[in-house]
């Protein structure tokens, strides 16, 4: 197959469908880039060449799709359910089928590169009064692109509403890209939640199966057939508007136990009496006739015995295990942290929790948690009870936030990995390095790293180098150890600065470097390679935070901070702060090896240090999610929001 596509993304990837339409990209050259969404697992037979994005895509941005600059978007995404939808699926089909959709295209409808989108709409939209029947039909109603329609259930609705918008968007976007929405009909395939593939998981296990309307008619459209036609159409870029995808040869529900019996001779099937009215509709497939040269080839006869085949291998597979659930430790009143956890989380698995630890059970975050822990000291003797609340209470990832408690998880993250839990810190020697200022300097001294000089007494002749300090000289005073923002004296003069050194513990002295003062957000592999990199200008500064915060664009910053960051011997996220200066100097302050207060602007400009931690933490190679930097320079401002809860009397008694 030849498309005129290079860059190909592909919501819903990891399902029935998308699964077969992978296989069929993964044959064309290596030339053609693909990008796959979806909230499952990426599937073990994905070709590493292809980008893999797990999670909620509602929670996509315009950067991260305009990173990767599709020219080709297929949106097979979507939920529903196997027959009657339930009363809880309500909240289900606005957010993963109507919002999702909206939000998908309202990130990607300005891209310059996007020239086709292809629709995965449904024939649920037409209006079940042209083939419902409360007789046993005769034959099959072939369903037209013209027909009346009314969607016969929420899933329905959501196909119609989105056909509509993309309607709308051609009357804007014509000539930017066209769409297409294919009106798919009874799909069924390898690894589906289908009545196929559950009837054929039943009978590898023996049981009886229950039929329900053997007379009914329906268009089955192997998945594999779908793949391959989704493609074709998208390749077709004339076609336009609603087209029908189905065989257009219906069968019955009693032919498939036919087929069924013919593998599994001894079948025992009952057949049930139901209030539902029987259904017989298959696809009008004249305009698809006319259009592409080609039709669904694959019958029940051919493709039921592939679904035995690779049922029976994947009930030789072990199921997923869920991921261990998250503990923020020292929470406090980390809001915007606990946020873009949880948000990885999501992406990662559903079912992942967030708790947060605090030794204050009043802490602020722990509103914006799935669960709080009032836990104790980050003390050697209280390891042994930490270790037994993870365990508990599912824990498999611990994610400090305080310079106080990095030297206590480093020292034992080697125990905590035999229990099965995860930390983000890096090895002791590396965490020492940067919580101490004085050895942090003499580290960069030894291996030639530009890091500001740092003493213990006010030397100007050491501090500045063999250059007498001039009579203007001016100087930084702070803490030895941790951060030493809140307690800093800056610019000045020898006097002052001994005068201040004295309102401190253990005070060091550095020479005041006139500069721009710069963060670098970064993420380091476990292999301790940089995985992404972020320089962010410090605009307004309070109690040592940036309060606003701008992105900057420098490629050549960004090769000089790689090699120097690869020597620390650090791991995780990490906050380096720096000084520019007019001469090109570039002179490291220090470096917070963690996660700063700053750093979600990080992860919206692309260093998706969450994410990339539970990823390693699963064993996955972060090769599969590249750094994808945003797209022009983004700016953060720290504001208090307020948020509103609803209480129950349990919240109340705790």
């Amino acid at each position: 197959m030849v498309l005129p596509f290079k860059r190909l993304f592909i919501s819903g990837g990891a399902g029935v469908i998308g699964q077969e339409m992978v296989r069929c990209l993964a044959a064309l050259p290596d030339d053609v880039q693909v990008l796959v969404g979806d909230t499952k697992p990426r599937p073990a037979d994905f070709p590493a060449r292809f980008q893999y994005r797990q999670g909620d895509l509602n929670f996509l941005t315009e950067q991260e799709i305009g990173a990767f600059a599709p020219d080709l978007f297929i949106h097979l995404a979507a939920t529903f359910e196997r027959s009657t939808e339930t009363y809880g699926f309500w909240e289900e089909n606005f957010q993963h089928n109507v919002r999702l959709s909206h939000h998908l295209m309202t990130v990607q409808k300005d891209l310059p590169s996007l020239r086709r989108v292809v629709f995965a709409s449904s024939y649920l939209i037409y209006d079940p009064a042209l083939y419902n029947f409360a007789e046993v039909p005769a034959q099959p109603r072939s369903l037209r692109e013209d027909d009346p329609i009314l969607p016969r259930n929420l899933t329905g609705m959501a196909k119609l509403a989105h056909e509509i918008e993309l309607r709308f968007l051609q009357t804007f976007r014509a000539e930017q890209f066209s769409t297409v929405c294919p009106r798919i009909y009874r799909g069924y395939g390898r690894n589906g939640r289908d009545i196929t593939s559950r009837w054929v998981r039943m009978l590898l296990a023996g049981e009886e199966i229950t039929v329900y309307g053997a007379e009914s008619y329906f268009d089955y459209l192997y998945a594999a057939d779908t793949a391959e036609g989704l493609l074709r159409l998208a390749a077709a870029e004339t076609v336009t508007g609603i087209i029908n995808l189905g065989t257009g040869r219906a069968r019955r529900v009693s032919e498939v136990v036919d087929v069924l019996r013919q593998n599994f001779p001894n079948l025992r099937a009952q057949y049930v009496d139901s209030d539902i009215p029987f259904e017989a509709s298959q696809a009008d497939m004249t305009r698809w006739s006319s259009q592409i040269d080609w039709l669904p080839p694959t019958t029940l006869e051919a493709a039921i015995p592939e679904i035995i085949a690779y049922e029976r291998t994947r009930t030789a597979t072990p199921a997923a295990k869920v991921p261990g659930h998250v503990l923020i430790s020292s929470v406090a009143a980390k809001v915007p942290l606990v946020q873009a956890v949880r948000a990885a989380a999501k992406r990662v698995h559903p079912e992942i929790k967030v708790i947060g630890g605090d030794m204050n059970q009043g802490c602020l975050a722990r509103h914006f948690t799935d669960g709080f822990w009032q836990m104790p000291a980050t003390s050697d003797e209280n390891l042994s009870d930490i270790v037994r609340y993870c365990l508990e209470h599912g824990i498999g990832h611990i994610i400090p936030t305080r310079d106080g408690e990095l030297a206590f998880w480093s020292r034992h993250r080697a125990a905590l990995a035999e229990a099965g839990i995860a930390v983000l810190v890096s090895e002791p020697d590396a965490v020492r390095r940067c919580l101490d200022k004085l050895e942090f300097f003499a580290f960069g001294q030894n291996n030639g790293l530009p890091i500001i000089s740092t003493a213990l007494s006010l030397d100007a002749h050491y501090l500045f180098g063999n250059e007498e300090a001039n009579p203007g000289t001016s100087f930084v005073v702070k803490e030895r150890y941790g951060a030493g923002s809140l307690s800093l004296g800056l610019n000045l003069p020898e006097a002052t600065a001994l005068a201040h050194s004295q309102t401190l513990e253990v005070p060091v002295f550095q020479p005041f470097i006139k500069g721009q003062e710069i963060s670098i957000d970064v993420y380091v592999t476990r292999q301790g390679k940089v995985h992404g990199l972020m320089p962010r200008t410090r605009d307004v500064v309070l109690r040592g935070e940036s309060q606003i915060t701008t992105t900057v664009d420098d490629p050549a910053l960004v090769a000089r901070l790689t090699p120097i960051i690869e020597q620390l011997g650090l791991y995780g996220p990490l906050v380096l702060q720096a000084l520019l200066t007019d001469d090109g100097g570039l002179h490291i302050i220090e470096c917070n090896c963690r996660f700063g207060g700053a750093s979600t602007l990080g992860i919206a400009a692309g260093v998706d240090s969450f994410f990339w931690f539970l990823q390693e933490a699963a064993g996955a190679d972060l090769e599969q999610f590249p750094f994808q930097a945003a797209s022009g320079p983004l700016r953060q401002v720290r504001a208090a929001v307020d948020a509103v809860f609803s209480v129950s009397s349990e919240q109340d008694a705790s």
